[in-house]
């Protein structure tokens, strides 16, 4: 496996603005042909699916194209995968649906790593219900989930566990396959309803080979800008018969299959840029071969590998640092790195980096892990997030401004 970052570079016009772009966490830059595949659409007929006219025919043929593209990124049926404007509008949905069905009781289980996106939606759910929150804790020298906890936290009122697959925050990777084990080994209620996984994979898919199936997840929520796509997002089910189970927030009382979660007309020419968008990461590693199913996997392992030795050169200099601390030691994270600066604040930092040409992430740390963490209480907390553009030199350019702060 060969990942030729020069190469990739040279797909991501913005790039050509000088800066060291280690802002990933935020999204990345967009690659040219993304840029060129909306323009595109924006500039062809196109109409609601279900006419017999080219326009319309283009319309349902951008539709099924972007679900067998988000499919193929995460090995599932594009028949179980919902199309929307992004990760937190998608999850709310899917909340109000859920929880619709839930009674007094009822419990949802949150993590400490998430992003609010995936829990704020399930905290409001079960409070409508009258349910009951309970929420898994890290471990604070190490930032991981211990996956244990859940022997505890899982119990016969469980309708919904929600975990993300990377933290957005601080990298930590979550053993999602080790969660999904145990929240599958519940019993169905009287009902027959089991409880569900749903796993925040936005951090995650930039980064990493997906797999529905292998991690267990029942629905997966993704993001499009993580990767350099249009900012729009999927939710995509392991069964897509759960589908036609849930109530409808589709304006069409009739509609089935995917649309009973999506509400308006499709934004054509974005989703013709989510195509796109895959279609690049499939081919980030250009001796990948095969379907684009194959491909994907083929190039997000060069991905994998590639990054993992960037992120151990990053931590590690940054390590070496003085008045630098880096928060977590997880054994298994995506390259997002989260670090203090001693006597500054989080935005001082970015300030005086921003100087010598280099994007990264401030937080205030006042929500989820980092507040845990007590980053609030030190001004803040710096975020460094790599991208498949990434560089060793934009590292040292960073470690360069730091050193001189």
């Amino acid at each position: 496996m060969t990942f030729d970052v020069a190469r990739v570079r040279g797909l991501v016009p913005a790039l050509g603005d000088g800066w060291a772009h280690l802002d990933g966490p935020t999204g990345m830059q967009v690659p040219e042909q993304v840029a060129t595949a909306v323009s595109s659409a924006l500039r062809a007929p196109v109409s609601r699916p279900g006419g017999v006219f080219p326009a319309s025919l283009r319309g349902g043929a951008i539709v099924e194209a972007a679900r067998r593209a988000v499919g193929d990124l995460v090995g599932a049926d594009p028949k179980g995968v919902v199309l929307g404007p992004g990760p937190a509008p998608l999850l709310e949905r899917l909340a109000d649906a859920l929880g619709s069905e839930w009674s007094l009781g009822d419990e949802v289980v949150v993590s400490r790593l998430d992003d609010l996106a995936n829990v704020a939606p399930w905290e409001r759910a079960a409070q409508r219900a009258g349910g009951r929150v309970l929420t898994a804790e890290i471990d604070v020298e190490t930032c991981e989930l211990p996956s244990w906890q859940y022997d505890e936290l899982l119990g016969e009122r469980t309708r919904v566990v929600a975990v993300t697959a990377a933290c957005p925050a601080i990298g930590t990777r979550t053993e999602v396959a080790a969660i999904a084990r145990k929240v599958h080994a519940l019993p169905a209620r009287s009902t027959g309803v089991e409880p569900l996984l749903v796993v925040d994979a936005t951090a995650a898919a930039p980064y990493l080979p997906l797999d529905l199936d292998t991690m267990g997840a029942d629905v997966m929520v993704l993001s499009a800008a993580a990767w350099g796509g249009p900012p729009v997002g999927a939710l995509v089910f392991r069964t897509p018969d759960l589908l036609d189970r849930l109530p409808a927030a589709s304006l069409d009382a009739s509609a089935r299959g995917p649309e009973r979660l999506e509400v308006g007309d499709a934004p054509w020419a974005l989703l013709a840029g989510l195509v796109a968008s895959i279609d690049y990461l499939a081919e980030l590693d250009d001796n990948a071969d095969g379907t684009r199913r194959d491909k994907v996997l083929t190039s997000m392992s060069s991905v994998r590998s590639h990054q993992d030795d960037l992120t151990a050169y990053l931590v590690s200099e940054l390590r070496f640092l003085p008045g630098v601390m880096v928060i977590g030691e997880p054994p298994r994270r995506i390259p997002v790195v989260a670090f203090t600066v001693a006597g500054r604040t989080a935005r001082e930092v970015a300030e005086r980096v921003a100087e010598h040409g280099v994007c990264v992430v401030t937080d205030t740390g006042d929500s989820g892990a980092l507040e845990v963490l007590g980053g609030a209480e030190v001004g803040g907390v710096v975020r460094v997030g790599l991208a498949h553009y990434s560089t060793r030199a934009e590292i040292d350019t960073l470690v360069s401004a730091l050193a001189r702060l």
